[in-house]
């Protein structure tokens, strides 16, 4: 596992496809979490929908069959929608049929529709990394890794072979000594939603949002 410093360019499309899981229950939360306004009123997934789409040039979030209104929010974010009927099994499934929907893809950068403060700078230059060549990446704020996490088409079969509640921890693990991480100043890349308190002071980031940051450093 190695690190270094997030550079500081902008937001431009990278060719690796995104993958946003978005097919959570989200019992815990007590009503649809991802649909829950963020400051300002975005819902939470459609941030974190808006973010990915911001650096990536193709997105696709995993819903949950009969989820057609939080699908159709994400679809106006510019991400395809693909319905896992598997989703209720575990992220693992929900993840595995996203790399099977994509035979294509040269790496995936997998998010979490809970996590919507994620700065687009951050995915770009995870996604960055795996298309020079890394095989796998994620980005490390203070000493701890965080989220997304981006994987070369190495990767591909077992990503597919995932299931259960794990989503890709286990490869992320076995591993571990092909880990790139990049130093961030996110803390987004850490922050999800769990709770209703958590939506407090969360406004998520816009590529606009991300473009004032760099022209007033």
């Amino acid at each position: 596992m190695s690190s270094k410093p997030i550079s500081p360019s902008g937001t431009e499309s990278v060719a690796l496809c995104g993958v946003l899981l978005a097919a959570g229950s989200a019992t815990r939360f007590g009503g649809h979490k991802l649909l829950a306004p963020l400051m300002g009123g975005t819902p939470v997934a459609v941030a974190a929908a808006m973010n990915m789409v911001a650096a990536l040039t193709q997105v696709v979030a995993v819903v949950r069959p009969g989820d057609e209104r939080l699908a159709e929010l994400l679809r106006q974010c510019g991400a395809e929608v693909l319905f896992c009927r598997d989703a209720h099994r575990g992220m693992g499934h929900s993840l595995a049929c996203a790399i099977n929907a994509t035979p294509a893809a040269t790496g995936w950068v997998v998010g979490l529709a809970d996590m919507p403060a994620i700065r687009p700078q951050t995915i770009a230059a995870i996604a960055g990394e795996v298309a020079s060549g890394a095989a796998i990446a994620a980005p490390c704020y203070r000493q701890k890794r965080g989220h997304p996490v981006a994987f070369a088409a190495q990767w591909r079969a077992q990503l597919q072979a995932l299931s259960g509640d794990q989503g890709a921890r286990s490869v992320i693990e076995r591993q571990r000594h092909q880990l790139v991480l990049i130093e961030c100043d996110d803390e987004g890349v850490l922050l999800d939603i769990d709770c209703p308190a958590d939506l407090k002071g969360v406004s998520g980031f816009s590529s606009r949002d991300n473009h004032n940051d760099e022209q007033g450093r």
